[in-house]
C-alpha cells in the first residue's frame, strides 16, 4: 500500500491510539479518501472502543488495534512489526504523551522519570524503529506531536517541556537523516489544545480545537513541510521569547 495517486495515504497508525489531537488527524485524513488505520495503544485503554467507533464513523476502510507500551521500549519492535503486518504504512502519527502536576513533578523521582520515558526515551524508541520501516519501504511520513513547551523551557513546567524539548529536536533530526531516503517528517509544535490533556489546566490565550491542529498537521504534511506551530501565531511568539536574556524571561508570567 502506498499513497495514491491523488497524494491520499492508504494506511494509517496512530501511536497513542486514543490521542484526541492524533485521532482528529487520522480523521482529517481519511475526509481526504478512505485508508487503513492502525491504533497503537496501551492494553485496556478506555477510550480504545470509542476510538475505533470514531474511526469507523469517519470513513476508514478496516481498523486494526495493536498493543503498545510506551514504557516497554523492549517490546516496541514487536509492536511495529505488527503494525506493518498488514503492508506499507504510509503515515505514522506519534501522538503518545503524559504529563502531571508541574511542581510535583520536579520534586517526585518516579513520576519524573515516567514522564521523561514516556515523552522522550519512548518517542525515541519508537522513532528509531519507524525510520527503519519507512527507509525500507522507500516512502512515507512520520508526523510527531512537539509543543511550545519545549522550545524555551519555563520554569513553571520545566520537567515536561523538557521531554518536549527533547522529542522536538530528534525528530527534526531524524527528518533531516531521512530526507535523501524519500520518507518526510514533520514536528507540530502547538500551543494548549482542548482536550482531556488540557482540562485541568486555565485556558490559554491562542488556544486552539484539535480539529485546527489537524488540519494543520495533514495540510503542513501534505506540503513536505518540517516543523509548523499550532496556531501560526506562536513561531512569532517564540521567536521574541528566544531571545529574552534570562534574568527577565524569568520574570515573565508564563
Amino acid at each position: 500500500m502506498v499513497i495514491n495517486a491523488v497524494g491520499n495515504p492508504q494506511a494509517v497508525a496512530l501511536f497513542g491510539g486514543t490521542s484526541e489531537i492524533g485521532l482528529a488527524i487520522c480523521a482529517e485524513f481519511l475526509a481526504k479518501g478512505p485508508a487503513r488505520v492502525i491504533l497503537a495503544t496501551l492494553p485496556g485503554d478506555p477510550g480504545l472502543d470509542a476510538a475505533i467507533a470514531t474511526m469507523k464513523d469517519v470513513g476508514a476502510t478496516s481498523v486494526e488495534v495493536v498493543d503498545f507500551d510506551a514504557l516497554d521500549t523492549a517490546t516496541h519492535p514487536d509492536v511495529v512489526d505488527r503494525v506493518w503486518s498488514g503492508g506499507d504504512v504510509d503515515v505514522a502519527v506519534v501522538a503518545f504523551g503524559l504529563d502531571g502536576d508541574a511542581e510535583e513533578l520536579w520534586q517526585n523521582q518516579r513520576k519524573a522519570v515516567q514522564v521523561a520515558g514516556v515523552n522522550y526515551t519512548a518517542a525515541v524508541s519508537v522513532g528509531v524503529l519507524l525510520a527503519d520501516r519507512m527507509k525500507a519501504q522507500g516512502h512515507g511520513r512520520i508526523i510527531a506531536m512537539s509543543s511550545v513547551a519545549g522550545e524555551r523551557v519555563r520554569r513553571a513546567n520545566f520537567v515536561y517541556g523538557s521531554t518536549k524539548a527533547g522529542l522536538d529536536g530528534f525528530y527534526l533530526g531524524l527528518g533531516e537523516a531521512l530526507r535523501e531516503y524519500g520518507v518526510r517528517v514533520l514536528v507540530i509544535r502547538p500551543g494548549q489544545v482542548r482536550t482531556r490533556f488540557s482540562a485541568h489546566v486555565e485556558e490559554a490565550p491562542l488556544t486552539v480545537d484539535k480539529e485546527y491542529v489537524a488540519r494543520l498537521a495533514v495540510s503542513a504534511s501534505d506540503k513536505g513541510k518540517d516543523l509548523v506551530w499550532a496556531p501560526g501565531q506562536f513561531r512569532y511568539v517564540m521567536s521574541a521569547l528566544r531571545h529574552v536574556p534570562r534574568p527577565i524571561f524569568r520574570k515573565l508570567p508564563i
